[in-house]
């Protein structure tokens, strides 16, 4: 029993020791850190800020490096410290300070070897702040142009095949986007805006695989639009869903989409028939 008890209270006081230890290194750590940022030795804050970043201590290093940035700006060691400190915005996944370091890393020193790497990095993390697609797309769009003049002036980069996933994955976001402001269009009842918004779509993004979605939803879409109008209209606006229908026919005649468009299309033929017996 007493065996236990002595057991108990060293653990506990190992516990407070360690504890206690793990404090002091951490304050001991601060300390040093803050008589390096308030030293007046460049050379010793620079190595150090690079040692720091080598450790991926990047808020350390980013503190460090802004520093002694002014001093270093016309020295030889501007140009490497320069592209840490950007990447220092990256790797704490700030991307839009990013995106812009790596823009002025560019226009800073347009013939370095690191130019090419940070032109890329730039539109690259303009993609990696893009927000889901329900959300505002400016920087999605912004990271579409600046990675397309990329690939127009860089045609064989080793950056050029990554360069261009993330286009064509910002434009599939784009596309997703507007598809569906389209079908919320649709599912609210506003017909007219989602035909109008389902061809906008397809005139958008003439390469999607969704294209024969699209034209089916057209087809309904002026289906119900034709339906809903006044009875001097709907004749006018049914032949429209057929015609709808008959493109989607010509263009996809093996889409999936097909069979249930079809039932719109018969549906639109019959009340055409009932609306001019009507007048007979």
């Amino acid at each position: 029993m007493y065996f236990r008890i002595f057991a108990a209270l060293f653990m506990r006081f190992k516990a407070r020791n360690l504890l206690f230890i793990t404090i002091v290194a951490l304050l001991s750590s601060c300390n040093g850190y803050q008589r390096i940022l308030k030293s007046s030795d460049v050379n010793m804050k620079l190595t150090k800020a690079n040692e720091y970043f080598n450790k991926k201590d990047y808020s350390k290093a980013q503190e460090l490096y802004e520093s002694v940035m002014p001093v270093m700006k016309n020295t030889r060691n501007y140009e490497p410290l320069f592209f840490r400190y950007a990447y220092t915005y990256y790797y704490m996944k700030e991307y839009l300070m990013a995106s812009f370091q790596f823009k002025n890393f560019v226009e800073a020193f347009p013939a370095s070897a690191d130019a090419e790497e940070c032109e890329f990095m730039h539109g690259f993390c303009l993609y990696k702040d893009s927000p889901n697609f329900t959300l505002d797309q400016t920087n999605t769009i912004k990271a579409m142009e600046a990675l397309q003049s990329f690939v127009n002036t860089h045609p064989k980069s080793k950056y050029t095949a990554q360069a261009s996933d993330v286009i064509f994955d910002c434009h599939n976001k784009l596309e997703t986007k507007d598809a569906d402001a389209a079908k919320l269009y649709y599912n609210i009842g506003q017909y007219k805006s989602a035909a109008v918004a389902f061809k906008s779509v397809m005139h958008n993004y003439p390469e999607s695989a969704n294209m024969d979605y699209y034209q089916s939803m057209v087809v309904k879409a002026t289906y119900y639009y034709a339906k809903e109008s006044v009875r001097e209209k709907q004749e006018e606006r049914y032949v429209n869903a057929m015609g709808a229908y008959q493109e989607l026919l010509d263009s996809y005649p093996k889409s999936r989409f097909l069979h249930d468009a079809e039932k719109f299309n018969t549906l639109a033929d019959n009340n055409i028939k009932k609306i001019r017996n009507e007048h007979k």
